[in-house]
């Protein structure tokens, strides 16, 4: 027997996944959570420590899912711990004022020079939607640009596909979302700057705002091509339409001052998330002076929220970025390579067709054979052979994304044997994947 198949016993977790799905759809909260893309019963977990996670059934497995990137120093790392357990014995939410919020902002201001006024929130969706609409009510007018693949929540403007033409309105790409609302986004190719170019010259006094995962990570790790964010921003500029970085992954994770510090630009508005909130709901967006002065109760742009802010939040938000410094990003970086390139290697020793691409500690194995550029390249991954890896990695221990378009994450947690155990069950399961 290999010996890192580790033969696990799931039966609480299945007894609890059968009992979900009367009552929960799909028997999880969030869609991913359900292992479709990769069959099997998911793990429900009960304790995450460090760089493991353990589930109902006693089974351990190093955590390359890192509540999908805000735990980057580990699972309850003891100062955030401490510092939530400190926060909620002064009370879970006041509704009110606090010192904290201002602490959080000033923090927030110094590593991200571009953003002058935010607005906390408690989710990513949240933070985008909100953005958008404060960008529509700068600028008057109605239409937004994403592109294919970007995903930036679950709102209805933004659950959107491309058309057939390069000025075909978009079409809903989830039930529930009217007709109505998805033609006003206008959706092209992730990296493609020809597309956008002649979309602006054709319609760019009509869009209010570009928003941009400026490292995609929600169709796997695609890093921008050279000039697609430059591009946007001057192509923003030129048009007089809001330039806005979805950094809700990349935001804190990439560096201190997110994936704009790392490509040294500054976007009118950025949205925040994840990592912020040191693993609890959390969000923010922000961007130049005269924008955010159209928020209420400053100005005609109306967003509120009973939870926004909240201390406890706070209190595990600036405890984990004020823990963030270039150390920690230089080991997250050595780690992510490590295991980067590790992965590359193993594919060259199995013979199996993929490439790894990373970006500070955000990585993806894809299972093809050229670099993927865009949602097209993404997509023409072998979604079967990842299926059959996922399973062999998780039965030796290794929790990786459920789904090839996700992107994996590393944290401060990992620990070099961590690396070298992955690596070692990531080879075995290629070559089971290959079978």
């Amino acid at each position: 027997m290999d010996r890192f198949i580790v033969q696990m016993d799931q039966s609480v977790s299945a007894g609890l996944f059968a009992r979900s799905q009367h009552l929960i759809p799909g028997g999880v909260n969030s869609p991913v959570r359900a292992f479709r893309a990769v069959g099997g019963v998911p793990p429900f977990i009960e304790l995450a420590e460090g760089s493991h996670l353990r589930d109902v059934d006693g089974n351990e497995y190093i955590d390359y899912v890192c509540s999908w990137g805000p735990a980057i120093l580990g699972h309850a790392h003891p100062a955030v711990v401490s510092a939530v357990a400190a926060a909620a014995a002064r009370g879970l939410s006041y509704g009110a004022p606090t010192a904290q919020e201002v602490q959080f902002a000033e923090a927030i201001a110094e590593r991200y020079p571009s953003i002058e006024m935010m607005r906390c929130v408690s989710s990513g969706t949240e933070a985008t939607m909100s953005a958008l609409r404060a960008a529509r009510g700068f600028t008057g007018r109605d239409f937004i640009v994403k592109f294919e693949g970007g995903y930036h929540g679950h709102s209805d403007g933004l659950l959107v596909k491309a058309g057939s033409g390069l000025s075909t309105f978009g079409i809903p790409d989830s039930a529930g979302v009217p007709n109505g609302v998805a033609k006003y986004t206008l959706t092209e190719p992730y990296n493609n700057v020809s597309r956008l170019q002649a979309l602006f010259e054709q319609r760019g006094h009509e869009i209010a705002a570009v928003i941009v995962e400026p490292v995609a990570g929600n169709m796997g790790c695609v890093p921008p091509a050279p000039k697609f964010l430059e591009t946007i921003i001057a192509l923003c500029k030129k048009f007089g339409s809001i330039s806005l970085f979805d950094e809700v992954i990349t935001g804190g994770r990439l560096s201190r001052g997110g994936a704009q510090q790392h490509y040294g630009l500054t976007p009118d508005m950025t949205c925040l998330g994840k990592v912020i909130g040191g693993g609890m709901p959390l969000a923010l967006y922000g961007g130049r002076r005269e924008i955010m002065s159209c928020i209420s109760p400053l100005g005609p742009v109306y967003q509120a929220g009973t939870l926004s802010g909240n201390p406890v939040a706070l209190a595990a938000g600036l405890t984990t970025l004020n823990l963030l410094d270039v150390t920690a990003y230089r080991k997250l970086d050595d780690l992510a390579a490590q295991l980067a390139d590790g992965l590359s290697a193993a594919l060259i020793r199995t013979g199996v067709p993929g490439i790894v691409q990373r970006v500070g500690s955000l990585l993806t194995l894809f299972f093809v054979e050229q670099p993927v550029t865009d949602f097209a390249s993404a997509n023409a991954s072998d979604r079967g052979r990842f299926a059959r890896w996922h399973r062999a990695l998780l039965g030796r221990g290794i929790y990786w994304p459920p789904s090839q378009l996700e992107t994996a994450f590393v944290s401060l947690a990992h620990s070099p044997q961590d690396i070298t155990t992955t690596l070692e069950a990531a080879e075995a399961a290629l070559r089971d994947a290959s079978q």
